[in-house]
């Protein structure tokens, strides 16, 4: 763990370094200034539009982070020759996966919390103070958290046998059909067909079940989320990335480097 945490601080001392992370980041906090000037001329929704806009801006950037540096973790390590010089010392390929994997969530969470900064300082520059019940939007910037840590594993699972450019269009299609996984489950019980319903409850559990971690709506409007939500998505976001790390682990063990 120790090796593995070394290779983390390294690719996350890496990812600071990338520009392209502050362009990101100072874009989705473009994206909640404009909000801001939305919510101006939203008589009486202000705080909603700045919410719903500030955490899909959150959202959308995470996601392109996730997906484009993520598949790029081991890619990268392999087109500039590094990775074979690493994996000469004394370090597994698991410990190298995981430490990469804990980098990119590093630092995604250095960059979601400033976004999520930008967020409530906007909140707080329309309403006079902030209540309780705002509290709820954190939740919500949690919830996106947990979604992009799966996105990560997602991505660095599909760099380990293939191409970047297919990883990228591989962990976009399991994005995209994750979260839609409510709507898959309904394709047999519409059609009738047995078969097809069956299939659909598989891939509905087979796939990541993204649409437990969109709480963007519930947020702006400061509805409450049940205890039990946070707890269950926390504990699904654990054994899933649990699970695809040990299957990336198994993949990137039996490849021929050479």
């Amino acid at each position: 763990m120790r090796r593995a945490g070394i290779v983390a601080w390294n690719t996350f001392r890496e990812a600071v370094r990338d520009r392209v992370l502050y362009n990101l980041v100072f874009f989705a906090l473009l994206m909640i200034a404009g909000a801001v000037l939305v919510g101006q001329v939203s008589v009486g929704i202000e705080s909603i539009v700045i919410v719903s806009m500030g955490l899909s801006a959150i959202s959308v950037v995470g996601l392109l982070m996730a997906v484009f540096i993520g598949v790029g973790l081991v890619s990268k390590e392999m087109e500039k020759r590094t990775l074979y010089a690493l994996l000469t010392k004394p370090i597994h390929r698991w410990e190298f996966l995981l430490g990469k994997f804990g980098g990119l969530l590093l630092t995604l969470t250095v960059n979601t919390a400033a976004m999520v900064a930008g967020l409530f300082a906007a909140m707080r520059y329309v309403q006079p103070a902030l209540a309780r019940a705002d509290l709820v939007v954190f939740v919500a910037a949690y919830f996106i958290w947990l979604k992009l840590a799966i996105v990560v594993a997602v991505a660095l699972l599909f760099s380990c046998f293939t191409t970047p450019l297919l990883a990228i269009l591989f962990s976009a299609g399991v994005y995209i059909t994750g979260v839609f996984t409510p709507q898959i489950r309904v394709i047999g019980r519409v059609t009738g067909n047995a078969a097809l319903d069956a299939l659909a409850v598989w891939l509905s559990y087979l796939l990541p079940n993204f649409a437990d971690f969109n709480l963007i709506g519930t947020a702006a409007h400061r509805a409450a989320i049940p205890g039990t939500l946070v707890l269950h998505n926390t504990l699904y976001a654990l054994v899933y990335c649990g699970i695809l790390l040990v299957a990336a682990s198994v993949i990137f063990s039996r490849r021929n480097l050479k």
